[in-house]
C-alpha cells in the first residue's frame, strides 16, 4: 500500500502519530514535543482512551489513535468466542469514540467501521487485528489524500511573499499546505498564535513550518491584533474540530476572538476541513470543558494563589458572518451556503 505521508513533517509521519505493533500502541506525546521526543505506550484500548482524553495526542492525531486502539482491543479479546469478541469491540468502539465529546461523531465513524471490519474478518476466519490495522492505514491514506485537495485550495489563496496567521495545530492541513507550497515554489511568512494552555501553536504548528523552511514567528495569544495591524498579515486560517452545515465552526478556544479581529482589520478568515453531515447547526456542537488546572499553571508551576478559580473550555464557536470561506476538498464555500457541499457525492474522508 502506497503511503500518503511521504514528504510530511516528522509530526505527521504515521509512525509518529500512533502506531500499533505486537499488542502495544506507541503514541507520540505532543504535550512535551519538541522539548522531548517521547512516546506513550498503551497496552489496552482503555489506556488509549485515557491518552486521548489527556491530550497526549490531539488535533487529527486521535483519528489515527482510535483506529489503532481498535486493533489493540481486538488483540485484548483474542481467543474468545466470536460473540464475546464482537461485543467487546462494540464497547471499545463506543469508548474510543467518546474519548473527547466534541469530536465523538468523527471518531465514531472510524471506530465502528473498525468493529465491522473485525467482525467480517472473524466470520472469514481471518485475523481481526491485522484487518483493523490495514483498514486504519487505508483510512489514513484517504484522509491525507482528501486533505491534500484542501491544502492545494488553501495554497492558492495565499499571496506570494505574504504572511498568514494560524491558530492551534491544524495537523494534516499544515502538512498538505507545505507540500502544495513546495510543489508551486510559493514562499510566505507564518505567524503562529501560541495557543494556551498547551501551546500547540508554539510547539507543533511552528515546528512543522520552521522545519520545512518557512519564515516562522510565534506570538502570544494576546498579540493577534498587534500582528494583524503591523506585521502585514493578509490571511487568517485555522482548521476546525466541527463544521456545522449552517456555517458555524468549532475550533480551539481563541479562534472566535481572532476571527473578530480579522473582521475588524479586513483580513479574510478561511476555515479548512470537511463539513460534518450530522451537525445541522451550532446547537449540535458540544463544547468540551476540561480540568482548569493547566490554565492556572505553566508546566506544573502555579501562576495564581490557591483561592483563584479557572475555566477551560477546549473550543469556542465562530459564527458564519466572521468566516470568509470554508476551504474543502470540493472548493471554497461561502459559509451560509455550506449545506450545498452535500448536494454532490461526499468523498470517504475517514
Amino acid at each position: 500500500m502506497k503511503r500518503m505521508d511521504e514528504g510530511m513533517p516528522f509530526l505527521l509521519r504515521y509512525e509518529n502519530v500512533a502506531w500499533y505493533e505486537d499488542g502495544k500502541i506507541r503514541i507520540l506525546d505532543r504535550r512535551v514535543y519538541p522539548r522531548e521526543v517521547r512516546f506513550e505506550v498503551c497496552e489496552t484500548y482503555q489506556e488509549v482512551v485515557r491518552a486521548i482524553a489527556d491530550m497526549v495526542t490531539q488535533s487529527a492525531g486521535p483519528y489515527t489513535a482510535v483506529g489503532m486502539g481498535m486493533a489493540l482491543a481486538a488483540y485484548q479479546v483474542r481467543g474468545k468466542g466470536k460473540a464475546e469478541q464482537a461485543a467487546f469491540l462494540r464497547r471499545a468502539a463506543h469508548d474510543l469514540a467518546h474519548a473527547r465529546p466534541t469530536t465523538a461523531g468523527r471518531y465514531g465513524k472510524i471506530t465502528f467501521r473498525c468493529a465491522d471490519v473485525a467482525e467480517a474478518a472473524l466470520e472469514a476466519g481471518q485475523d481481526p487485528v491485522a484487518a483493523i490495522v490495514e483498514d486504519t492505514l487505508a483510512s489514513l491514506n484517504r484522509r491525507y489524500g482528501v486533505m491534500q485537495l484542501v491544502g492545494d485550495q488553501l495554497e492558492t489563496l495565499i499571496p506570494e511573499g505574504g504572511a498568514i496567521l494560524t491558530q492551534c495545530y491544524g495537523e494534516t492541513i499544515i502538512g498538505t499546505l507545505i507540500r502544495a507550497a513546495r510543489r508551486t515554489g510559493k514562499s510566505f511568512r507564518v505567524f503562529c498564535a501560541e495557543t494556551r494552555p498547551f501551546l500547540q501553536g508554539a510547539r507543533l504548528t511552528a515546528s512543522c513550518f520552521a522545519q520545512a523552511g518557512f519564515d516562522t514567528t510565534v506570538l502570544t495569544d494576546n498579540m493577534a491584533a498587534y500582528a494583524m495591524e503591523r506585521e502585514g498579515i493578509g490571511l487568517f486560517t485555522s482548521a476546525a474540530d466541527a463544521i456545522a452545515r449552517d456555517g458555524h465552526i468549532a475550533n480551539k478556544t481563541g479562534t472566535f476572538q481572532m476571527a473578530i479581529l480579522a473582521k475588524y482589520f479586513g483580513i479574510p478568515y478561511y476555515v479548512t476541513g470537511i463539513p460534518d453531515g450530522d451537525k445541522r447547526s451550532a446547537k449540535d456542537i458540544v463544547i468540551e470543558h476540561r480540568d482548569p488546572g493547566p490554565v492556572l499553571s505553566s508546566w506544573g508551576v502555579p501562576n495564581t494563589v490557591p483561592e483563584v478559580k479557572g475555566v477551560y473550555p477546549s473550543f469556542d464557536v465562530t459564527p458564519p458572518h466572521l468566516i470568509s470561506g470554508v476551504v474543502t476538498d470540493k472548493g471554497v464555500y461561502v459559509p451560509y451556503l455550506l449545506d450545498r457541499y452535500f448536494d454532490t457525492e461526499v468523498r470517504d474522508f475517514y
